[in-house]
């Protein structure tokens, strides 16, 4: 079985040690490698990674943020979630939100509630092989603080069994892909267990894969560590439709990470804009 935090330090150390020098629009400067996939088996655990902490709540934040089909800072800077700060202050935008980011295109994509209709197809059309949602409107990038860095996925299902694989077009390998790890381990979640099935494998579709210069320290730091044993996750509703079809999405409180025992946190500053 794969499990995917074996799969992200083969990576890292791939770019840490093979990858290309480029520059980049932050000014930092990175390591970088291209199209790289990374799997995990969910039988082995939620996959949150073990060697070095991270917040369960941003993850869970920024999901239910996702789904709700916000765009606002006030919902993920009240849940603890400042990192979006610096990039909105980047951008000279004044209405305290991102734009039509995420939410608004997985909730409104031109007047299309795409996460209402992968629910509706897994329940009545599981052998469909359309049952995906994408981020990346091009009639309304202009107007993003930053375009989607995870722009799309997809569910298969087969034998009772959901697979999910994202696609992303820039990952932040140190800091950010972390959290979009967990992100979709949450949301193939949410969505198996609202329509029954068992979680199978979680697959990232990787484009530009990076380290930035200043996180090379922090990578070495972390590939010196070992993995500890992952966490489980306690779910107790998931994505569904309500008899009077709405989406309907669990509360926070009714999402708990269990029995994660991670080493010590590393510490890395954020490059604004990627």
């Amino acid at each position: 079985m794969i499990n995917i935090e074996d799969e992200y330090k083969e990576l890292m150390s791939e770019i840490l040690y093979k990858g290309s020098e480029k520059k980049d629009r932050t000014g930092t400067g990175t390591k970088s490698v291209f199209g790289r996939t990374i799997r995990h088996n969910m039988d082995l655990g939620f996959p949150m990674l073990t060697s070095k902490k991270i917040s369960f709540k941003a993850v869970r934040t920024e999901l239910l943020w996702i789904l709700q089909g916000r765009t606002d800072l006030k919902y993920l800077e009240d849940n603890g979630v400042k990192y979006w700060r610096p990039d909105y202050e980047r951008s000279g935008r004044t209405d305290e939100t991102l734009g039509p980011v995420y939410g608004k295109q997985w909730r409104d994509f031109n007047g299309v509630d795409q996460l209402y209709k992968l629910i509706d197809a897994i329940r009545y059309d599981s052998n469909s092989r359309r049952m995906m949602v994408s981020a990346w409107n091009v009639s309304e990038l202009s107007d993003m603080v930053l375009p989607p860095c995870h722009y799309g996925f997809q569910v298969y299902v087969n034998n009772g069994v959901m697979d999910l694989m994202w696609q992303q077009r820039s990952a932040d390998v140190f800091l950010g892909l972390p959290y979009d790890i967990a992100m979709y381990g949450l949301l193939l979640e949410m969505l198996a267990k609202g329509s029954n099935l068992i979680p199978g494998q979680l697959i990232g579709q990787l484009g530009d894969c990076h380290l930035y210069n200043n996180h090379l320290d922090q990578a070495k730091e972390y590939l010196s560590r070992s993995r500890r044993v992952m966490p489980s996750l306690k779910l107790h509703d998931g994505l569904s439709i309500s008899y009077d079809s709405r989406v309907c999405i669990p509360d926070a409180k009714d999402i708990e990470l269990i029995k994660y025992n991670p080493l010590p946190a590393i510490k890395a500053p954020l490059s604004v804009g990627n």
